[in-house]
């Protein structure tokens, strides 16, 4: 099964990523929200050149999905790269607190700085940036203290630009969730289309759950699925699309859409466990 690229890029998505370039002068901080399953195929390759030296907050959402071992090599690697990562569970509220107040230590520093040019002192502006479905909208409704946007498990819920004020010392830009006009890197695609970060209509069930098995069976995994689906198979010997194939014919009266539909739902809904799909580069 030779899998189409995975490129997605709807007309709202264009729409934001020009009105958000247009608001980052305005902005004083910006949260960069990654997925901690893959925080590197979730990492938008030109944030860092669109806010130049502005001050970056890297979040790792979705902490939970992952074992405690994994987030520490994650935490070891990006203090390596001299960046402090903050770990959250916006569903559940873990880490949202140690996110505040990062962003109002960046308030002292830019009031420091208004004070010093007789200007008066004003909230922190912080934006939001990363991938449609990594839990931006959870997290802002987490720092607002309640629900003021919308939160689905769907990636392109957020269409539009909007402040929304979290407390006295901060403001924050909620943008809808960007990505790379094209994807270059079909591997890290994949990884995105496994975890939801990107829309339905970008990706074939069958080839991405394909993809996720072979990624399963290579990071070591495969008990899990032996378990899940109640199935024994020989690793070396067995492909994603053979994965798929077989349990179908066993399971689910040859119907390859329901089985791969069923890996992904498995895997997004954390029903197969902690499983990060990346760790760190040696």
């Amino acid at each position: 099964m030779s899998a189409p690229p995975i490129q997605w890029y709807p007309g709202h998505i264009a729409k934001a990523e020009k009105q958000l370039k247009e608001q980052l002068g305005k902005v004083d901080v910006v949260l960069e929200i990654l997925d901690a399953r893959i925080p590197l195929a979730s990492h938008h390759p030109q944030i860092n050149s669109w806010i130049g030296t502005k001050p970056k907050i890297t979040v790792l959402n979705r902490e939970d999905m992952i074992p405690e071992a994994a987030k520490q090599e994650w935490l070891g690697w990006f203090q390596s790269q001299s960046e402090q990562p903050y770990f959250t569970n916006a569903k559940q509220g873990k880490g949202i607190n140690t996110i505040k107040s990062a962003a109002q230590k960046t308030g002292i520093t830019m009031n420091q700085r208004r004070s010093d040019r007789g200007m008066r002192p004003r909230p922190v502006r912080a934006v939001v940036i990363g991938f449609p479905n990594v839990g931006k909208s959870a997290l802002i409704n987490r720092l607002v203290g309640k629900k003021i946007v919308v939160s689905e498990r769907r990636a392109g819920v957020t269409r539009q630009l909007r402040w929304v004020k979290i407390s006295q010392e901060i403001e924050l830009l909620d943008a809808p969730g960007i990505i790379p006009w094209r994807l270059e890197n079909q591997h890290d695609a994949i990884k995105l289309a496994i975890c939801e970060d990107i829309g339905e209509a970008s990706y074939d069930n069958q080839v991405v759950a394909a993809a996720a098995i072979d990624l399963l069976i290579k990071i070591g995994y495969e008990q899990v699925l032996r378990s899940r689906f109640n199935f024994d198979f020989e690793p070396t010997e067995t492909t994603g699309e053979s994965f798929i194939q077989d349990v179908s014919e066993r399971s689910f009266k040859g119907d390859k859409e329901r089985v791969a539909r069923q890996v992904l739902h498995d895997f997004r809904t954390g029903n197969m466990g902690k499983i990060p799909l990346e760790l760190p580069p040696v």
